[in-house]
């Protein structure tokens, strides 16, 4: 089955496919690249030894209102496209991320 969105029900929560920007003055939330079928979200550090990662990591989690520990990376740690999943149903993601 083809993905058809950049966000899909998973277990007890969702998955979410980001297309992330590293280096960027500070991490937001850009849009949706609807090419990639991703979340685009930029990311106020560097690619260097995964501080990139752990900043998008925390960002969402901070985005989401969850603990960190319910927000993880499942794909791509040295990918621009990545692959996360986190806690929460996917009506309640949209809603908290705006999109």
């Amino acid at each position: 089955m083809e993905r058809r969105d950049f966000i899909e029900p998973s277990g007890e929560g969702c998955k979410i496919w980001i297309d992330a920007s590293p280096g960027a003055p500070r991490s937001e939330v850009a849009g949706v690249n609807q090419w990639r079928v991703a979340l685009q979200v930029r990311i106020g550090a560097q690619p260097k030894d995964g501080a990139a990662n752990e900043e998008l990591v925390r960002f969402l989690a901070e985005k989401l209102g969850i603990p960190r520990r319910r927000v993880v990376l499942v794909k791509g740690e040295r990918s621009s496209t990545k692959i996360l999943e986190v806690s929460l149903g996917v009506d309640e993601v949209r809603k908290r991320l705006g999109v």
